[in-house]
């Protein structure tokens, strides 16, 4: 099911990313269970989460919105693929988005900036979220396809 009829048949039990959130990756249509990291400029937690089997989940990275130094790029995404994740949502930049783009995972970002992060270790790991006016927990379910993100308590397909 897509975002659209998420909204038309379940308005009231979804929440939608009012944000201008880009598609990056080779699979536009995504959706799964939420795992979260939220770190500014520091990949460090991001790099663990990946390399932990995804099981079909989304890992959600609030970045706090930084487009200064890129939170996520092809080395993280190809561990992400090869680990079963189903997508990835960014708030803040990625990096590497051609060789991104060539991989069948799902990866909405900000936008783009060819600096690395720091890796200082920093960052938390499964905790709540709030970006584009809405709170993401982890266990949450998302959505996300061309037209935004949505996000719910639970699978409403």
């Amino acid at each position: 099911m897509n975002t659209c009829d998420l909204c038309d048949l379940h308005d009231a039990q979804v929440r939608v990313v009012d944000l201008p959130l880009r598609d990056f990756g080779g699979r536009l249509a995504f959706n799964g269970i939420v795992s979260t990291v939220k770190a500014t400029e520091d990949n460090s937690r991001v790099r663990e989460a990946v390399a932990e089997a995804g099981q079909g989940r989304v890992l959600v990275i609030d970045g706090g919105g930084s487009m200064r130094r890129a939170m996520f790029g092809d080395l993280l995404a190809a561990a992400a693929v090869e680990n079963g994740w189903a997508g990835v949502v960014v708030f803040g930049a990625i990096r590497d988005s051609a060789a991104i783009g060539g991989l069948e995972l799902g990866v909405k970002a900000l936008g783009t900036c060819p600096r690395k992060t720091e890796k200082l270790g920093v960052g938390e790991r499964d905790v709540d979220v709030e970006f584009g006016g809405v709170r993401i927990r982890p266990g949450d379910w998302l959505c996300a396809d061309e037209d935004g993100v949505v996000v719910a308590d639970t699978d409403l397909r």
